[in-house]
């Protein structure tokens, strides 16, 4: 290994001017052109000094530059040369199962023999342990989550450890927790890091790191890093913003003007609904497009991403789902429908277009609502004091190893923020992953507050400048760059501050009566519960396995979801943090009469009042923080359909516990036996021909309304049927 200062390298002259040893060098650029399937390629500058470091100098490297550089081709040559020279397999960890694909076929181009171990080729993973055994594979691509799996730590871990050429970290800022996205099990990369021989080389790849962050990966890396940062500007890309007023402009510009948009391309949104909303929308004014969210099935995430290269469709609407990884050099345009969290984030998603073309657009259209769908999923992401030493207390109080399904009985969190704590708390060393789960390993775990709380400024910090990105008068690529502290930041001459509005602002009329029509559709279902969580003995609830027949809601209706596009505004705006409770708007209650009218006709798929047939009364859900509006919605609603309004359940016991976001077993319990059919409304139920609609503002867990249609069920109301204003998450 060289002297333990890092090296920086900004710019290098040609490789051809350099004295590299010849014989590598020759080697290397029939290996690239090889793999590019092009006679003629040479390297881009900086990709032969980083092949150079790993193959001759046996150095660490980190190698920052823009999108579609070269990144891959550094290390899938580095491989090949180092295996012909008697090194073992090269281990590539890279969360990007999409890049995962492309890149195993690249390099069979080249004569890399690539095979992966992830999520989705389970069925592989024999015939892949069976080739590494057998020394037939030059590169081995794992997920992150492979290195907290404990069947592949303590079995084939050591043995690759022991074998591996060259270590490569994909997309390194995960490493950071500075990095746009942080990823906890990414951390066990540095203690693989630390397991390896000197003599093995290790390479960090990205395109979307500051200082801060390059600083980071380094100290992770070691001593003796040799770091290549290249120009993050992008000559290809045309930037610009257009501020609209409202959620319907935006739309109506996209009906008018997405198929002026040069070629194929991406649409992001902020939020999987504003996806599919969207989605919908143009696909029903003719254009060929597709959603692609986190809730979009594996094999249809595939053949979205085909058709996308194919330019088989003119553009996938999708979340950040579609993010790194996604390899189409001729993308024409990406649109953002909201802006991300952070210019590093929004670099990261532009940087899919351009790649392989001389011209691509790219739109940001902002909206009012994007800094608090920021801050809820930076909150979401933060680990508590509180939960973490609750985890802790719970591994350590069982005495033996907790699955996530077991914990969620013990710790108030949600699936995702517990998985992603565990994790937290497995790379600090006070937990580990085995057979059974997790268990408590007994090392002490101090809470770094000061840490979070550095890193949630630099968050904040990091909106403010996406705002100023919006305002700014300057060049838009020189302000990201800069933000990302590329030192050779400068204008770019084609951005609409630098050379004038390249896009048109006019809106079609009919377009914005399309979007307007789309955004006051209303109506989603609502699924009942039909299974009680696991565990609910050890908080005092009587229950286990599915609901008996019975006891359960029939499915129902909920006017929109928060984060709506719609609907979803005017209601964010009516449960807002200190939001005054008024009675029900008559635009809003029309609406929801418009989704009885919708639900009580039916269609082929789902039939009207889902089966039950109408209903014969109404019953509401007391609520504490708006009776009024719930009051309000119960009476309009009973008038206006002719249906008697019986009254609410009573609360027993204080009513429910708990507040909205925790999981379903600690839910569950807040409410078990907290609402009861009184005496008069039992009365009335016991006369009841017919089921019964239950009314309530908001939902979230479907808990609250589960039990209080089995209260009603078990005094004699028929089918109950949910109707509810607002679907939180």
């Amino acid at each position: 290994m060289v002297d333990n200062q890092h090296a920086t390298v900004l710019s290098q002259p040609a490789a051809t001017d350099l004295p590299f040893p010849a014989a590598t060098h020759t080697q290397a650029l029939a290996v690239l052109r090889e793999l590019v399937g092009n006679p003629e390629a040479g390297f881009h500058e900086g990709q032969f000094e980083a092949i150079e470091a790993l193959v001759d100098g046996g150095r660490r490297a980190l190698v920052v530059q823009r999108t579609g550089w070269g990144k891959s081709a550094v290390y899938f040559v580095a491989s090949l040369l180092l295996r012909r020279r008697g090194a073992g397999p090269t281990l590539i960890v890279s969360p990007l199962l999409a890049l995962m694909r492309d890149q195993v076929a690249a390099a069979a181009r080249a004569g890399v023999r690539a095979v992966a171990i992830n999520s989705a080729n389970q069925l592989e993973w024999d015939n892949v342990r069976e080739q590494l055994a057998t020394d037939q594979v030059d590169v081995l691509l794992v997920s992150p989550e492979r290195l907290t799996n404990p069947s592949f730590r303590e079995n084939q871990l050591p043995e690759l450890i022991r074998r591996t050429g060259l270590l490569v970290v994909d997309e390194a800022h995960c490493i950071s927790d500075w990095g746009h996205d942080f990823r906890p099990d990414y951390r066990r990369i540095a203690d693989l890091i630390t397991q390896l021989p000197d003599t093995v080389p290790v390479l960090a790849t990205t395109a979307t790191a500051n200082s801060r962050v390059v600083h980071d990966i380094e100290e992770q890396l070691g001593a003796g890093v040799l770091t290549i940062r290249g120009a993050l500007g992008r000559d290809s890309l045309r930037l610009g913003v257009l501020s609209l007023p409202d959620a319907k402009q935006r739309l109506g510009w996209l009906l008018t003007h997405l198929a002026d948009l040069p070629g194929s391309g991406i649409i992001y949104t902020l939020t999987v609904s504003a996806a599919e909303d969207t989605a919908r929308l143009l696909a029903e004014a003719g254009h060929e497009v597709l959603a692609y969210t986190g809730r979009t099935d594996p094999a249809d995430r595939e053949r979205a991403e085909q058709l996308l290269k194919d330019n088989q469709v003119k553009a996938l609407v999708a979340t950040s789902a579609l993010g790194m990884g996604f390899d189409k050099p001729d993308l024409g345009f990406v649109v953002h429908l909201g802006a991300p969290s952070s210019p590093v984030a929004y670099y990261q998603q532009v940087g899919r277009a351009g790649r392989g073309a001389a011209n691509a657009d790219v739109l940001l259209l902002p909206g009012a609502e994007d800094r608090d769908i920021w801050q809820y999923f930076a909150t979401a992401s933060m680990p508590s004091e509180e939960k973490a030493a609750a985890v802790l207390t719970a591994l350590a109080e069982a005495g033996t190893a907790l699955s996530t399904v077991a914990l969620e009985a013990r710790v108030d969190l949600r699936r995702t923020p517990l998985e992603l704590l565990l994790k937290v708390l497995s790379v600090d060393g006070a937990v580990e992953r085995v057979g059974g789960g997790w268990r408590s390993t007994g090392q002490p775990w101090n809470y770094d507050a000061e840490r979070y709380q550095r890193i949630s400024e630099a968050r904040v910090d990091e909106q403010d400048s996406m705002v100023i990105y919006q305002d700014t008068a300057g060049c838009r690529m020189e302000y990201i760059t800069s933000v990302l502290d590329d030192e050779t930041a400068h204008p770019c001459g084609r951005c609409d501050n630098c050379a004038g509005q390249w896009f048109r602002a006019d809106i079609a009329e009919q377009a914005t009566a399309a979007a307007s029509q789309t955004l006051s559709r209303a109506g989603g279902v609502l699924e009942a519960r039909l299974q009680w969580p696991s565990g609910m003995d050890r908080l005092g609830v009587p229950v286990k396995g599915k609901l008996k027949t019975g006891e359960g809601l029939s499915e129902g209706r909920v006017l929109a979801r928060l984060t709506d596009l719609g609907w979803g505004g005017a209601l964010r705006e009516l449960f807002a943090a200190g939001a005054a409770d008024r009675p029900v708007d008559p635009g809003m209650l029309q609406a929801c009469v418009q989704v009885l009218r919708e639900w009580g006709t039916g269609d082929s798929r789902n039939p009207g009042w889902s089966g039950a047939g109408r209903p014969a009364a109404i019953v509401s859900v007391p609520s504490r923080g708006k009776p009024v509006l719930v009051g309000s919605l119960a009476r309009g609603i009973s008038e206006i359909g002719r249906i008697p309004y019986l009254g609410e359940l009573q609360l027993a016991h204080g009513g429910p516990t708990g507040s909205r976001g925790g999981n379903s077993a600690y839910r569950l319990a807040g409410v078990w036996d907290r609402l009861v059919v009184g005496p008069e409304l039992e009365s009335a139920l016991g006369t009841l021909q017919g089921g019964v609609m239950l009314i309530d503002d908001i939902v979230d867990s479907r808990w609250t309304l589960t039990v209080a249609g089995r209260a009603l069920r078990q005094a004699g109301a028929g089918a109950v049927l949910p109707l509810v204003l607002a679907q939180a998450g």
